[in-house]
């Protein structure tokens, strides 16, 4: 969070710079780390063959929030638009390229963990609170390597950085528009006060909570990335009629976003109640 503040205070152009210049890193030590990585992939490990009969459809749907959370990007709207202007065109073609960029990262990540990390072990990771910094020492005491084990340090603290950078600036500009603060330096910094205190205060007292924070934030993100978007969709149409732009899909799109949302806010709500499969 601390590294966010300066350039979230600034500018959303600064954000925009310092993204840029993250984002540029990650992407290259990604490519060294999982480069690295992909060389000791063992197809056993990957397609899990050691266990005979193992079933992990059980646990997919508590990966559902966390999903919804991770590749949600309905927060960035405002500001994308602040940015590039209200042209729907641009903007789709920057949700479609982030969202596809991240999912192909994020499929390299699946089969570069998956792959050199045998199932049994994730049990461990769980149980030591399933951050990052468990799941690169597993990663460095299972292949041996100083130099991945450095390189996987450095992009993942790279890509913690990008993805506060993204998050924060949504949350900013939706902070100084509840609260009405103006764009100047004054204004900016009493947002910028309401949108960093909180999360530093609760990585002070809870440095673990980042897990159990980001389970809620795809339930609040049920709500307001897919339950509130397809109802104002709903009701825009009902009184405005045919906008300019129209999102594909028409009444059945309006209803599956509103079935996946309430699927989402009911696994997360089992979940906290511990009535979902745990793989142990």
């Amino acid at each position: 969070a601390n590294f966010a503040t300066v350039p979230v205070w600034l500018s959303t152009k600064a954000v925009s710079r310092m993204t840029t210049i993250v984002l540029g890193a990650k992407i290259l030590t990604f490519f060294m780390t999982f480069g690295g990585l992909m060389w000791h992939v063992e197809p056993a490990i990957l397609f899990n063959r050691a266990e005979v009969n193992a079933s992990y459809l059980p646990y997919v749907l508590m990966t559902l929030p966390f999903c919804l959370a991770s590749f949600g990007y309905h927060g960035n709207v405002p500001s994308l638009m602040k940015y590039y202007g209200k042209d729907p065109l641009i903007i789709r073609r920057c949700l479609l390229l982030g969202t596809l960029m991240a999912l192909v990262l994020y499929i390299i990540w699946l089969v570069g963990t998956m792959g050199n990390i045998p199932r049994p072990a994730f049990i461990a990771i769980a149980e030591k609170g399933g951050n990052i910094d468990v799941l690169v020492q597993t990663l460095s005491g299972l292949l041996n390597s100083s130099t991945l084990d450095l390189l996987l340090t450095v992009f993942s603290n790279f890509a913690v950085a990008s993805s506060f950078l993204g998050v924060t600036l949504g949350l900013f500009d939706y902070l100084a528009d509840l609260f009405k603060f103006d764009d100047s330096r004054l204004g900016r910094f009493k947002t910028a006060l309401v949108t960093f205190l909180p999360p530093i205060a609760g990585g002070l007292l809870w440095p673990n909570g980042f897990i159990y924070a980001i389970g809620f934030a795809g339930l609040a993100a049920t709500v307001w990335a897919a339950i509130v978007p397809a109802l104002l969709a709903r009701a825009s149409r009902r009184r405005f009629g045919s906008p300019n732009y129209r999102v594909w899909g028409g009444n059945a799109m309006i209803i599956l976003i509103l079935c996946f949302g309430g699927a989402n806010a009911i696994i997360h709500i089992l979940s906290s109640f511990n009535l979902l499969p745990v793989y142990r």
